[in-house]
């Protein structure tokens, strides 16, 4: 049965205290996932807060951002100078009872503030410190700002989306949600090895390098192109860029759009027919790009509107699925279904949709969490039994 968000809480990381000393994105969003888990996540920030508090990056609206308490709900938040000799003991204090530590400033920044990883591991040996930054703690860009894009942009995944004529970038930010969830991966790889010796680790992932993580189909097949142009990856060319009937996005009547994903052989056969194209079917492997087949789909999709697919493709196994707007994702009846999406306090009055760890665990849907909470270092250092 499903409870309400402070009845109950997985218990997979119960005991795991977690310093976070990230901000904006990606690494709060790894910490919300390592809170979600169980885990006791205490978010440091200096004393005007997270810039994240003041950004709105989807709506550019001007006051406080519903954002920030949305991706550090489940957490508690601490104001503290790591600059002051006060904030910079209470720190060390509390590194001394850490088992993780999450941090995405620029390389060199941590030992600026005189907690180097060597001085990190003289406080605490077992601690497990995770460095998230935009290119790495080595080699010619580790000082260079960026964000999403550039990353996406410097791993070859940008270069790879969109249509021929022009790179399209993502949303939500891949490179983000990647650095995210490679985070957590090592954090919890490090700590299942910290359990069999007790040794701590020093974790250094960039973002660049989580998306280009991803990328070993795409440079295999450009090695594999060698000098000629047939084969080689680019947008609007091959089977998941855009060269194929089979798999692509088209638009409707009504100004709507549809996705189509249907890459198998028995998926297209049953689309083609459903199309009224048997036609279609064994042209599914005609050399890429298909412009003429594409075409020919495309002016079958634009010639009624959407609600005239969705009642023809109503339970046809073809990977066929329109394309949402975002005020559609929570009605959908498959969303509902998995409960997924829940009202979650934010800034101000306000609820804010809250995606939720998507994980159903023994048979029971994802658990709601509770609100970001301000408090003090006192708190913490007590909660956490330091000796201040």
């Amino acid at each position: 049965m499903r409870m309400g968000n402070d009845e109950m809480s997985l218990d997979f990381l119960a005991g795991l205290r977690v310093l976070d000393l990230s901000q904006f994105l990606p690494g709060p969003f790894a910490t919300q996932m390592l809170a979600d888990m169980g885990a006791d996540v205490v978010k440091i920030e200096p004393p005007k807060g997270d810039p994240m508090r003041q950004l709105d990056p989807v709506t550019n609206a001007r006051g406080p951002s519903p954002y920030h308490a949305l991706v550090n709900a489940g957490k508690r938040v601490v104001r503290l100078d790591l600059k002051s000799a006060d904030g910079k003991a209470a720190f060390a204090s509390m590194i001394g009872a850490a088992d993780v530590l999450m941090e995405s400033y620029r390389p060199g920044v941590m030992a600026k503030l005189e907690f180097a990883p060597e001085r990190l591991r003289g406080i605490n040996p077992g601690l497990v410190h995770c460095a998230l930054s935009g290119y790495g703690q080595n080699g010619p860009l580790r000082l260079a700002g960026g964000h999403d894009i550039n990353y996406a942009a410097a791993a070859g995944a940008l270069g790879l989306t969109g249509p021929a004529e022009k790179p399209s970038m993502a949303f939500p930010p891949v490179a983000d949600y990647a650095g995210a969830l490679q985070s957590v991966i090592g954090i919890l790889g490090a700590l299942v090895r910290r359990g069999r010796g007790g040794e701590g680790a020093y974790l250094d992932i960039a973002m660049a390098d989580c998306v280009l993580a991803w990328q070993s189909q795409a440079l295999t097949a450009h090695r594999r192109s060698g000098d000629a142009d047939a084969g080689k990856p680019a947008r609007g060319d091959n089977l998941l860029t855009g060269g194929a009937a089979c798999y692509g996005v088209y638009q409707t009547q009504d100004a709507r759009f549809v996705s189509l994903g249907a890459i198998e052989e028995t998926f297209w056969k049953n689309f083609c027919e459903t199309a009224g194209r048997a036609d279609w079917i064994a042209r599914q492997f005609e050399p890429m790009p298909q412009t003429d087949l594409i075409a020919d789909v495309a002016a079958f999709f634009l010639a009624w509107p959407l609600s005239e697919f969705a009642r023809r493709f109503a339970g046809v196994d073809c990977c066929y699925h329109p394309v949402l707007d975002v005020g559609e994702i929570q009605l959908q009846p498959q969303v509902k279904a998995r409960q997924m999406v829940t009202e979650q306090a934010g800034t101000g009055p306000a609820l804010a949709l809250a995606a939720l760890l998507p994980m159903w665990i023994d048979g029971n849907p994802p658990l709601g969490r509770r609100p970001m909470r301000e408090t003090d270092p006192g708190e913490i250092l007590t909660d956490w039994r330091v000796q201040k």
